[in-house]
């Protein structure tokens, strides 16, 4: 075993580095940083027409945190409801207000926000598309469902 561990630190050390600089990160329909921020913008200029501070959370297409804005004011426990539903809708593939009507009770995905370390299945999170193809999620929360739910449309429509 410790073999096995000196042969892998060797193995690291030997990496070009040069080579490890020429590698692509960025997957090619995967959301920017520069389309992240646009969608932030987007949702921030809604959310202050609306007078209500947010919590704003963007995915990229994997489902991982891109970029945040707490306003000032908005709630704490707004946070992680933001990220959550802005990772409900990547993950699955849909805003989360529609999500959440086939999550109620007799429904056929009637418990579904305990899955996945816990979703949040009301309006507020929507898919960011890019040329028909999904690149990533925003989620917002902080105000009613539907203030929520206007601010993460203006926010994924900047991208379109």
């Amino acid at each position: 075993m410790r073999y096995f561990f000196l042969s892998l630190v060797l193995a690291l050390c030997m990496v070009n580095p040069v080579h490890a600089k020429s590698l692509t990160t960025q997957l090619p329909t995967d959301l920017t940083m520069e389309e992240a921020q646009q969608v932030l913008d987007a949702a921030l200029v809604k959310a202050k027409a609306q007078g209500v501070p947010m919590n704003i959370a963007i995915v990229d297409a994997g489902g991982n945190l891109k970029a945040f804005l707490r306003m000032d004011g908005a709630f704490l426990g707004s946070i992680d409801v933001a990220t959550k539903k802005a990772k409900t809708a990547r993950l699955f593939n849909m805003p989360t207000a529609t999500l959440a009507k086939e999550a109620q009770p007799n429904k056929s995905l009637y418990g579904i926000e305990v899955t996945n370390d816990g979703l949040c299945i009301f309006g507020g999170g929507e898919l960011i598309i890019k040329d028909n193809v999904i690149i990533g999620a925003i989620g917002v929360s902080g105000g009613s469902v539907d203030e929520d739910m206007n601010v993460a449309k203006a926010g994924a429509k900047a991208i379109k």
